[in-house]
């Protein structure tokens, strides 16, 4: 895992721009701590810095390969799980290697198949190519979007990067935002390509990017298909513990100390039976990790998302695998504080305005790469196996529009909108805009003929949130555990799975009368009773109302600045009636207002935008 930032100019010398290169690649080293490095031709730069995790000594980057007509360089961020095999078959074509590393097994797969190579892989990853040539850059995300990509096309070429920050380093991209930038940012649609900053594109998931002296094309190489489904429900399971057991171990290969996430939840727990039971084999003991708020236990309140707190299962769970356990214990000064919160949105490059959810996940994951490089996840089973509470809600299922929009009372659009300038609020018409991502969305779904009308709109739900809603998720996930230089693995991304469980039938999905059957049947041989049983329960919040008074009095530190432009974003009778609220009652669209108020005015402070929103 790394960071990655590059510059095509077909019509400068970029060997005379190393020191912008520099720049460019020195915005990642929070993602690489281990190592840096620049390939430069005179049409190309590429930078790198490096996460060591496999083959420490012998995986630097930029890699290349020199042929009569050209050099190949490749900057590479993320796994490539099946690199062992695909060695084996580029050996067989003569191929030959001077490390153990999976960067060169892509690099030699591109000298071997061209730009094919992408449906040989499996893994995580976003990489560039720049083959000398014939003069072209190539740009490479993985099918799910578990590596974040960006590029920003220039009159002459394209600059890019893992992140945002590494572009804005380049003179050539203005820190501008514009209504459009800044709908998407509210809405919470995850249109495509969106990167709040204008001119900025997101690299689509399962696409490749071709730039050359013609301009830039896009290919998408991998997409969602419906597939009739032919296995039994006994068939199924099977498949899926098959599955999910060889995923385990393909993403517990590392040369570096690995844990697992885990909260007590079914996806975390299966993700931590697996693994635990996999290096029992070998001698080897887990260490898993949780996040968990002072007093949270004791004074738990059910909540519409939130049955029971985390910390019994994971108890359970901890002693049932007989892992290395740590708690990493939070209270609500560490969650509020301004400069990690500085941080975290110096990581995500946006104002996203997920508060403790946000600043919690990144102090875990700076407290586990005190002893840990690589962990695994349990993010995205919901989005597979329809995990979700709003999947099982008739209303949500049946709403037009994004289900996760649909679901309860407290964070539907129009309160989470309130807190907007009113002038500014209609002029990003953010219901017309949401309506027409949703169209949109729904459009790219293909279904099978003679489908019944329950499961083609459970197909429509489930495309929904694997090409939108976790891509979300995932970017937060990244974006927080690189920012301390912790690779965070996905098994339930994995390629395989996905398409496998995308197109079990619903009626399937929820043999047993709950949410991710297929999931709790595949792996309840590793798992405790408890978890078997329990019902879904999302990343945890905090309940303390110390967290919610923390906000408001940083709330009332942004009423005294009459000057700030956060006003031409934020309705200050807004914030102004917010403060005054008790905190002990606050409702969450509330809370979530101050959350979001305070991180546009850290943002606006830390990265100075050229606003455009007239």
């Amino acid at each position: 895992m790394c960071g990655i930032a590059g510059w095509v100019s077909f019509e400068r010398d970029l060997t005379q721009q190393q020191a912008v290169l520099d720049a460019m690649t020195e915005t990642m080293a929070c993602r690489g701590p281990d190592g840096s490095g620049t390939f430069v031709r005179p049409h190309a730069g590429l930078g790198h810095r490096r996460l060591a995790i496999i083959d420490l000594p012998g995986g630097t980057q930029p890699m290349s390969f020199g042929t009569p007509a050209g050099d190949v360089g490749l900057i590479y961020s993320g796994e490539t799980y099946n690199f062992r095999e695909l060695r084996e078959q580029l050996a067989a074509q003569e191929h030959s290697f001077t490390t153990d590393s999976d960067t060169e097994v892509v690099l030699h797969a591109y000298l071997q198949w061209g730009e094919a190579m992408v449906d040989h892989l499996n893994g995580m990853y976003a990489f560039a190519i720049w083959d000398q040539r014939d003069e072209k850059l190539l740009m490479v995300r993985d099918r799910m979007g578990i590596k974040p990509f960006y590029y920003h096309p220039t009159p002459d070429g394209v600059l890019f990067g893992s992140e945002p920050k590494a572009i804005l380093a380049n003179p050539l991209a203005e820190r501008v935002v514009d209504r459009d930038g800044l709908r998407e940012l509210f809405a919470f649609t995850k249109a495509h390509g969106w990167a709040l900053w204008k001119g900025m594109r997101e690299v689509l998931p399962g696409t490749v990017i071709t730039v050359d002296r013609n301009g830039i094309r896009e290919r998408t190489y991998w997409r969602l298909e419906a597939v009739e489904h032919t296995d039994g429900r006994a068939e199924t399971v099977d498949r899926v513990r098959e599955l999910m057991t060889d995923i385990v171990r393909r993403q517990l290969i590392s040369d570096v100390p690995r844990c697992v996430l885990l909260s007590g939840g079914l996806d975390s727990s299966a993700i931590t039976g697996l693994a635990a039971r996999q290096l029992a084999e070998h001698g080897e003991r887990l260490r898993t990790f949780s996040v968990d708020f002072a007093d949270q236990e004791q004074n738990f309140v059910p909540d519409e998302m939130r049955d029971t707190p985390d910390s019994p299962f994971v108890r359970e769970v901890a002693a049932l695998v007989r892992s290395a356990h740590h708690d990493v214990v939070l209270d609500p000064g560490d969650l509020s504080s301004l400069a990690v919160r500085r941080a975290v949105i110096g990581a995500r490059d946006i104002p996203a305005g997920l508060g403790d959810m946000d600043t919690s996940l990144y102090l875990l994951f700076k407290a586990i790469r005190e002893q840990s490089t690589v962990a695994l996840s349990g993010e995205s089973a919901d989005e597979v196996f329809g995990g979700y509470r709003w999947f099982h809600d008739p209303e949500a299922v049946r709403a037009n529009t994004f289900p996760w929009m649909a679901f309860g009372n407290a964070l539907r659009n129009e309160a989470r909108w309130e807190m907007l300038e009113p002038g500014l609020r209609d002029r990003l018409e953010l219901t017309d805009y949401v309506d027409a991502e949703y169209a949109t969305a729904c459009a790219e779904v293909d279904q099978l003929d003679g489908a019944s009308e329950i499961e083609r709109r459970m197909r429509t739900v489930c495309h929904l949130h694997l090409t939108r809603f976790v891509r979300q998720l995932l970017d937060r996930k990244d974006r927080m555990s690189m920012a301390v230089g912790l690779e965070v693995r996905v098994p339930f991304c994995d390629h395989r799975l996905v398409e496998y469980v995308y197109n079990t039938p619903w009626s399937l999905k929820t043999f047993d009368g709950r949410e991710k059957s297929l999931l709790r049947h595949a792996t309840k041989h590793v798992l405790p009773q408890s978890v078997v049983d329990r019902v879904k329960s999302p990343y945890p919040s905090t309940q303390d109302p110390g967290y919610a008074a923390n906000l408001q009095q940083l709330g009332k530190e942004l009423l005294a600045d009459h000057d700030s432009e956060l006003f031409g974003i934020l309705d200050r009778n807004w914030l102004q009636q917010a403060v005054a609220e008790d905190p002990s009652r606050m409702e969450p669209q509330v809370r979530m207002g101050l959350d979001r108020a305070i991180d546009l005015h850290t943002w606006l402070e830390m990265y100075s935008p050229r606003l455009q929103l007239d």
